[in-house]
């Protein structure tokens, strides 16, 4: 990518705004480009804020320059912290998969390649909606769809949970028996599908230690594989603008999530970790 996001995101229109449950903010975006004609790939990126803030409106130029080299982008919102706790924004998440999995070629995207972005919680929960293990609410339409994700993105994500000691984290993820459903670590099995985890080295709300943790877990498991690239002049929150395009590490992050859509067992294949000043 190298024109500005400002022009890439002129290339891109928004396509549709859906629900994908009855409650208000079950509500999704799609973002695709002009003139697209050949089946896309499907990106669903969620946001972070901790499981209790964002909203989707914040997101829009993101998905437009996700969308801007070929993508269809699904940008869903979800319910928060206080109003719910977990799984229930997992369960969203997942019902947001189902949506894509079912619709997208309405939109000119390839079900069969359904890939998803998360930063910080976002992360959090793309992992866990990919890895399963979280009981999947009823569909308000009674209908069901399986979704074989062809890979995550993860930014800066929190994979490791255990011990929360955080009074408010333990609100969120309910009495310490049910907090290990919560962690993705926890969660990773020889089916997994490929992860590509990039964290800035100088991240201090989210450690980078977690990506390592999943990273070592993923290929200790035999899963399909994962790829870790540590950003080390980025911070918890610049790495998601150097996704956008605003940071002179750009153009690395940008051509690793890139080459992972583009062959994500090739691309996990590659040798890792690997360190950008």
């Amino acid at each position: 990518m190298t024109l500005s996001p400002w022009l890439q995101a002129a290339a891109v229109r928004r396509a549709g705004v859906a629900a994908y449950g009855p409650h208000d903010r079950q509500q999704l975006e799609i973002y695709r480009p002009r003139g697209e004609t050949v089946p896309l790939p499907v990106v669903i990126f969620f946001y972070g804020g901790r499981w209790r803030s964002g909203s989707r409106r914040q997101y829009r130029l993101l998905a437009r320059v996700l969308a801007a080299p070929g993508r269809v982008v699904v940008l869903p919102d979800y319910r928060l912290y206080p109003e719910v706790r977990f799984p229930t924004f997992v369960q969203d998440a997942q019902a947001a998969l189902a949506w894509a999995g079912a619709h997208a070629s309405e939109y000119g995207g390839d079900p069969r390649r359904v890939f998803l972005i998360g930063h910080s919680a976002g992360a959090h929960l793309a992992s866990l909606a990919a890895l399963g293990g979280v009981t999947a609410s009823e569909p308000a339409n009674g209908e069901r769809h399986q979704v074989a994700v062809a890979g995550v993105v993860g930014l800066a994500g929190p994979y490791d949970l255990l011990p929360i000691r955080d009074p408010l984290l333990q609100d969120i993820f309910g009495e310490a028996g049910s907090q290990p459903d919560a962690q993705p670590l926890g969660r990773v099995h020889p089916q997994a599908p490929p992860f590509l985890l990039l964290h800035g080295g100088r991240d201090r709300v989210v450690g980078p230690g977690q990506s390592k943790r999943m990273w070592r877990r993923l290929n200790d498991m035999k899963a399909s594989g994962a790829r870790l690239v540590y950003m080390q002049r980025l911070g918890h929150f610049r790495i998601l603008t150097a996704l956008l395009g605003l940071s002179p590490q750009a153009r690395v992050v940008q051509e690793e999530v890139a080459r992972f859509i583009a062959s994500p067992v090739a691309a996990v294949g590659r040798s890792g970790p690997d360190s950008h000043d």
